[in-house]
């Protein structure tokens, strides 16, 4: 008999461990997902700023070429031929 209670012991202390390494697995994991998450919204706060500077540098490279800086000019006069067709095509709006 003392046997077979000893082996219920070793069974019980080998379950108790599994349970405890579980919860430590889930406790990692609920930390890793948190790590995963605040990276995801550091990446996305990146990607808008980003964007934002490239919106910043197109118009700075626009104003710079019309202050007479060779550099970009067909990309300027391209830019105000698109605005000039923008903004006939708002009059031929109005006029109808």
């Amino acid at each position: 008999m003392s046997v077979i209670a000893e082996i219920i012991d070793t069974l019980e202390y080998k379950v108790e461990k599994l349970f405890e390494k579980s919860k430590s697995l889930e406790k990692n994991n609920q930390d890793l997902r948190l790590e995963l998450d605040k990276a995801v919204q550091i990446i996305q706060k990146q990607s808008e700023e980003m964007e934002a500077l490239k919106k910043q540098y197109e118009t700075l490279k626009i104003a710079n070429s019309l202050l007479g800086s060779d550099n970009n000019k067909r990309e300027t006069k391209l830019k105000i031929n698109s605005l000039i067709r923008e903004i006939d095509y708002c009059i031929a709006q109005l006029s109808d």
